[in-house]
């Protein structure tokens, strides 16, 4: 395994039609991308160290440029700017086959009048690897990720969990130093995602390598990476733990990106009361917690957005007033569409002790929420301010 380092990257596809005119120095956009004289930019002030065997996902939605950075990391991209190390090594200009990473795609990619086992085995039979030492790896890899008994069977006569485990084999049998995974689970149902998410935290502890993982599915970030890259629009937005980024989102964006169901959101203003900080939200005044007050500082009276994950909203006596448009019950929780004053809220609250028939669509209920678990984000820059 190996460290890998990214320092300020950038990737930048030309020009395919000249744009049309724009201001000295104001780049365009399009697509949420920048368009300067050079081109789009698709990724741009990347800087990421990613340690020996760390699992690191790289997260965000369609167009991010996420797929675009793990491809410059394979080389399957040109670098435009910026160097990229793999252990102590420049890589910028080094052919893919000379960097020692393997990648698992989306599309299983193996060949289908070839049998697993020398789907497996073809890379290393082009190395010129004997066969002995193929036949040791194959094997071990197959026994790892449980497909020993496949192995003299063709690509058809697998479900697609199976073909997704035999293109991982192929890529573990060369002992990389880096694995890149190109959202390797997104063709498989949702069922089979679960499994082969509990597969790969297996695989992790079993094999040295270092993961660099890309996905748009949260869920996988969250359960799979020791930290999370959340990108948008070619920059990142936040680097953490799962925990650091859904408990301390930097911003409005990963707030809402990270946590489902996704966080309410509300118009808010910061003021003072009585030298304490309190929020002013639908038509009521919440006091903040201590430690709110301590993280505020000095922070001037302004208008904020509230941000309050579903999960710690609950239904109440007495509080915000409510009328209950969908509930779903999903088993140990259930999911609760508010309206209030015309905005769609919702709120996760546990069944146990919950009476049913006040919480049934077309009910009116109150609902509350501890002020210590309370976002806050500047109306203007989207920065948290906690």
């Amino acid at each position: 395994m190996a460290s890998v380092i990214l320092k300020n990257i950038k990737k930048v596809y030309p020009n395919a039609e000249k744009t049309k005119k724009k201001k000295k120095g104001e780049p365009e956009k399009k697509n949420n991308l920048q368009i300067t004289d050079e081109g789009v930019v698709a990724v741009q002030e990347f800087n990421l160290n990613i340690a020996d065997g760390e699992f690191i996902v790289l997260v965000g939605p369609s167009g991010c440029g996420k797929s675009t950075t793990l491809r410059m990391v394979a080389g399957l991209e040109e670098i435009s700017g910026g160097e990229l190390y793999i252990g102590d090594r420049l890589v910028n200009d080094v052919p893919p086959k000379d960097r020692d990473i393997a990648m698992v795609f989306q599309s299983y990619a193996l060949y289908p009048h070839m049998t697993v086992y020398d789907n497996m085995a073809f890379s290393l039979k082009l190395k010129k690897v004997d066969k002995k030492t193929i036949d040791e790896k194959v094997r071990e890899a197959a026994e790892i990720l449980g497909i020993t008994e496949y192995l003299d069977r063709k690509p058809k006569a697998l479900s697609g969990g199976q073909r997704q485990r035999v293109a991982i084999g192929r890529a573990i049998v060369r002992n990389p130093q880096v694995l890149l995974m190109d959202e390797p689970l997104s063709n498989l149902d949702a069922k089979l995602r679960n499994q082969m998410r509990a597969e790969l935290i297996k695989l992790r502890n079993r094999i040295n390598t270092t993961f660099i993982y890309v996905t748009h599915d949260q869920t996988e970030a969250m359960t799979l990476g020791d930290r999370i890259v959340i990108m948008r629009d070619g920059f990142i937005q936040q680097i953490g733990t799962p925990q650091e980024v859904f408990n301390h989102p930097l911003n409005l964006f990963v707030a809402t990106f990270i946590g489902t169901p996704q966080m309410n959101l509300f118009d808010g203003k910061l003021v003072k009361r009585n030298g304490k900080y309190c929020v002013e939200m639908l038509g009521k005044t919440v006091e903040l917690g201590a430690e709110q007050q301590c993280a505020l500082g000095d922070c001037s009276e302004r208008n904020v957005v509230v941000g309050i994950r579903p999960v710690h909203l609950k239904v109440s006596e007495s509080g915000f007033r409510a009328d209950v448009d969908v509930s779903e019950m999903m088993g140990s929780e259930m999911h609760l569409h508010l309206n209030v004053g015309g905005k769609d809220v919702v709120a996760v609250v546990p069944t146990a002790g919950l009476d049913l028939d006040r919480v049934k669509s077309g009910s009116q209920i109150c609902f509350d929420f501890d002020p210590a678990l309370v976002h806050l984000f500047d109306a203007e820059t989207e920065r948290n301010l906690l």
